[in-house]
């Protein structure tokens, strides 16, 4: 039988992760040296391909030598950290990798913390070290005091190192040694990573890891052996983590991972990361098992989710006009199933079956939620995010998310950071020079002061900082917050806005709409001046009359207006705020669109 060994690469975002499984798929022969292969070929989804990031864990499988490594493409992003800690609990190492300019990130630490938690043995790969600025060997000691923040033992403490560019398709155990292959990383890997275990004739025993809808096989469930063969048309039964019995069915399918392709087997054997078809309830934790085993697998607890979001149907006039699924039931069943595949989602239905709330670990991960369902046709309206407050158990007193903040920007720009943070009860704990004449800076500050600062972050550093960011732990509630200082412009009738009138508005403040956009009252059409929301008419033309006047009319010139990406949308509006979502469009709109009502309510809370 091949040697199997079972590993998982992480990293922080764009770090090069899925870069580096490309070359380990070419090297290894499983492409054709003519076969055309899109670059990042594991970023199969659409969205990952636009974004340049891993959204979704994937497994994938190459022979080198007589051994059969099974690799996981894990995100880099903390906002999909369920995924990261699911994947980690199938596999017996981890390649760890570091960009070789800007070293040990927020991320890193994330995905870091939860391997050495688990008790594996990272091989680290410093990557991208062919690039100008790279700086192997003081990132190599950055990565060796991060472990020991983390408290790693004195086996994970030694480390194997290697030299890599991804890119280039090398790796080296010195930076002397010639730029040729990857060939040493294949070498360290079969070295390092101990071939998995389990007992092949004890009864089959596999946890759940990964769930994903198939169009021909319908729920198929990914996950390692631990014990005992997996057979075809063999019956099977799913524990829970509470030992009690969800289903019991028959095998249909048993899918095992050859490169890129998942091909149907007889059997597996413990120890292989396979795919099964035929269940139709069991879900990610839950164990897959024979009918005499009474006990589930142990499953690696999820972190709680620390933002929500609520997401209801789309009532605006404009409704219906653009999607195909626009039912407060379509949005629940649509809800639901990602629920079910994506264990770091709540979903919380209201009481009038309406609206639902969404808690997850970030805007980013919600963001990519919502915008995937706008992508299938979905049609919907979501409020502005809000942070999961949680009570002392002790003491009763209010406990909010805080977040661990790293920032790397132009020396010049340090102080205008220093200033924002602090407005946002930010607290510093470190700072200090990198390289590039780049400073790093370090806060703690809350989750809620977080929301809709990246848009005036890249502003305040005219678009060069990096600001990276992961949870940290509850503590005691920091205080109010100044939220959005600027008021909106709101449009005050129905139709599609002219040059002239939007001309005429533009000494109010910067536009968000162009001429010859359909708009409604209550629809937030721009952002005023100053602090009060301000009702215009965007759709008023030009008095005619019959008079003529001497000369030519000075021509209609509009600045361009500030288009919104929903991610930039989710973090600029207020409370009293949502945005409408459809496939084609993203538009901004007061909850109340009825100007009375708006200030009845307004009342009511003053």
């Amino acid at each position: 039988m091949t040697n199997i060994r079972n590993l998982a690469i992480i990293a922080h975002v764009d770090h090069g992760k899925t870069t580096l499984v490309d070359v380990m798929l070419r090297q290894s022969g499983t492409f054709r040296d003519n076969q055309n292969i899109a670059e990042r070929v594991m970023d199969s989804n659409a969205l990952e391909k636009e974004r340049g990031i891993t959204i979704l864990a994937k497994c994938t499988s190459v022979d080198w030598n007589g051994h059969r490594l099974n690799i996981v493409d894990t995100p880099g992003h903390a906002d999909f950290g369920g995924e990261v800690e699911r994947i980690l609990s199938m596999v017996d190492g981890v390649i760890l990798l570091v960009d070789a300019s800007e070293g040990p990130m927020p991320q890193t630490k994330f995905v870091v913390a939860k391997a050495l938690k688990l008790g594996l043995k990272p091989i680290v790969v410093v990557n991208k070290a062919d690039k100008s600025d790279a700086r192997v060997d003081e990132v190599h000691e950055e990565v060796f005091d991060l472990f020991v923040a983390l408290e790693a033992n004195h086996e994970q403490l030694d480390f194997p190192t290697l030299y890599a560019s991804a890119r280039e398709g090398w790796a080296v155990h010195d930076m002397k040694d010639p730029h040729e292959t990857l060939t040493p990383l294949f070498e360290t890997v079969l070295k390092h990573v101990p071939v998995a275990k389990g007992d092949p004739k004890a009864p089959f025993s596999m946890l759940v890891s990964l769930i994903e809808s198939d169009p021909y096989l319908g729920r198929v469930l990914t996950g390692r052996i631990y014990s005992g063969t997996a057979k075809i048309n063999s019956t099977v039964k799913a524990l829970s983590q509470s030992s009690s019995q969800i289903e019991q069915t028959r095998l249909t399918k048993l899918l095992s991972f050859r490169g890129l392709d998942r091909i149907p087997v007889e059997e597996a054997k413990a120890g292989d990361i396979v795919a099964i078809a035929g269940f139709s309830e069991a879900t990610v934790a839950d164990t897959l098992c024979a009918l005499e085993v009474d006990m589930p697998l142990k499953a690696t607890p999820i972190d709680p989710p620390t933002l929500s979001m609520r997401f209801s149907v789309n009532d605006s006039p404009l409704a219906g006009r653009e999607g195909t699924k626009v039912t407060s039931r379509m949005i629940r069943d649509r809800l639901m199933n990602e629920a079910e595949g994506n264990v770091s989602i709540r979903i919380t239905e209201s009481e009038n079956k309406e609206s639902f709330d969404v808690a997850g670990r970030g805007e980013l991960q919600l963001g990519v939620l919502i915008e995937t369902m706008r992508r299938e046709g979905f049609e919907l309206s979501v409020g502005r995010p809000r942070v999961i407050f949680k009570a002392d158990p002790e003491t009763g007193e209010r406990l909010e998310p805080i977040e661990e903040l790293q920032i790397d920007v132009d020396d010049e720009f340090t102080g205008v950071v220093v200033e924002k943070i602090g407005l946002r009860k930010g607290e510093m704990i470190d700072m200090r020079p990198s390289s590039g004449g780049k400073t790093r800076i370090i806060f703690l500050t809350p989750s809620r002061g977080l929301i809709g600062y990246q848009s005036e972050f890249l502003t305040d550093t005219r678009g060069t900082g990096v600001m990276s960011r992961l949870f940290h732990a509850y503590a005691p509630y920091k205080g109010p917050i100044e939220g959005r200082r600027n008021g909106a412009l709101i449009s005050s009738a129905d139709g599609v806005t002219v040059s002239y009138a939007l001309w005429n508005l533009e000494d109010r403040g910067a536009l968000f709409v162009g001429p010859g956009v359909q708009v409604y009252e209550g629809m937030v059409i721009g952002e005023h001046s100053r602090d009060n929301d301000l009702e215009v008419n965007p759709i008023k033309g030009k008095q005619l009359t019959n008079f003529r006047v001497s000369g030519k009319e000075e021509a209609v010139r509009l600045t361009t207006p500030r288009s919104m990406t929903l991610e930039q949308a989710i973090a600029y509006i207020n409370d009293d705020e949502v945005i409408e979502v459809t496939p084609k469009n993203i538009r901004l709109r007061k909850l109340l669109l009825d100007p009375n009502a708006r200030k009845r309510a307004s009342k009511a809370e003053g």
